[in-house]
């Protein structure tokens, strides 16, 4: 019932706003439901969703146990943001519901990974999808009027909207099967993040900010309870073999080089994303993962360079707005190779890539409140 009026109040605006948009200002046209893009990697049906969440809980409760108490948080407690890993199911595991469960709000805003930006040529622009629905387990997700309402307020030059940049992107649908489960009534906005500089990201993001506050304030929307942001990444890609032409493996493809890799991951977590949220620290994440000289070229490869410090600094913006002074918690890291993984062959799902010590990746999940 919540969800419904939020959606009639939403709808309302949504008109009045159509009606005063500036002239040539791009809005989307609401289509089609957004198909899948790995159905390997991801559950994609209830069965299989149902049947992964009953083993996590069977096979790394002790894991998943660990991660909740860390937290501090109990199963009614909300996170206002959220970091979260999009690889493998099998080899995430237990990180997706450790982060997602307390992701409360009916309503969620997700940055996603741009993987293929480069093959469309975007750059320096957030971007938008203009589908009316998301394909999930449980049935069609339906996307928020929000993003109407959102991208009515925002100056033309810092978003697009672009269907086939959002249709072969996998990172927010990793996300979403969780998210349903927890939610049958979940909506969602999705905004991609491709390359662009710290600058950029700092020019964007203040007015996408002041776009959700007004937006949500108008009809009001709690975040936290009835709105929150999901920030899609998975953490560090290592290792020496097939990664393409590329070497990645920066201290070396052996067992004292994953050490010194994941202590690495650990610096970086613990100097950028715990703690007070503060500007300076997502710039000083860009310094540890982009070249200085080429916002394009990775420094460290995690896949969530723009999204990572562009999400959060929606964020920063958002808590000036709103009064809030969020703090990140840790819920819990881990790699592709330190844990069993969840067995998923017999649910017709396997993996994407391979996973040893030539060939590995970071996950971390973090919220804040």
């Amino acid at each position: 019932m919540k969800i419904l009026k939020f959606s009639l109040l939403l709808a309302a605006t949504i008109g009045f706003l159509f009606y005063c948009s500036p002239a040539g200002k791009e809005q989307p046209t609401r289509q089609g439901r957004r198909g899948l893009v790995d159905t390997v990697g991801f559950a994609h049906l209830a069965w299989q969703t149902d049947s992964v969440m009953a083993r996590i809980r069977r096979l790394q409760g002790d894991l998943l146990d660990e991660a909740y108490l860390r937290t501090r948080l109990n199963e009614q407690q909300a996170w206002k943001v959220a970091i979260s890993p999009h690889d493998d199911y099998t080899y995430v595991g237990y990180l997706y519901p450790a982060v997602l469960r307390n992701v409360k709000a009916p309503i969620v805003i997700l940055f996603g990974v741009a993987h293929k930006a480069r093959k469309l040529n975007l750059e320096n622009r957030i971007i938008f999808d203009s589908y009316a629905k998301w394909r999930g387990p449980y049935g069609d997700i339906p996307v928020s009027p929000l993003r109407e309402a959102i991208i009515a307020r925002l100056p033309q030059d810092i978003f697009q909207i672009n269907n086939r940049m959002q249709g072969m992107e996998h990172s927010v649908e990793a996300i979403l099967p969780f998210l349903q489960y927890f939610n049958r009534k979940v909506q969602i906005v999705s905004i991609l993040v491709p390359y662009m500089s710290y600058r950029r990201m700092d020019e964007i993001a203040r007015p996408l900010a002041a776009a959700i506050h007004e937006a949500t304030h108008a009809l009001g929307l709690s975040w936290g309870k009835d709105f929150a942001l999901v920030i899609s990444t998975d953490a560090v890609h290592y290792g020496d073999r097939n990664w393409g032409d590329k070497n990645f493996a920066f201290y070396g493809a052996d067992s004292g080089g994953y050490k010194r890799a994941v202590a690495h991951e650990s610096e970086i977590i613990n100097n950028c994303l715990i703690g007070a949220l503060r500007a300076k620290k997502l710039e000083r994440f860009t310094q540890y993962t982009v070249k200085s000289d080429d916002y394009k070229a990775y420094k460290w490869t995690w896949c969530g360079r723009y999204s990572v410090p562009f999400g959060l600094l929606t964020a920063f913006y958002l808590q000036q707005a709103t009064g809030f002074e969020l703090n990140g918690t840790l819920v819990g890291y881990a790699t592709s190779i330190d844990h069993p993984h969840l067995p998923v062959d017999d649910l017709r799902m396997g993996v994407t890539a391979p996973a040893d010590i030539h060939h590995w990746v970071g996950y971390v999940a973090i919220g804040y409140r």
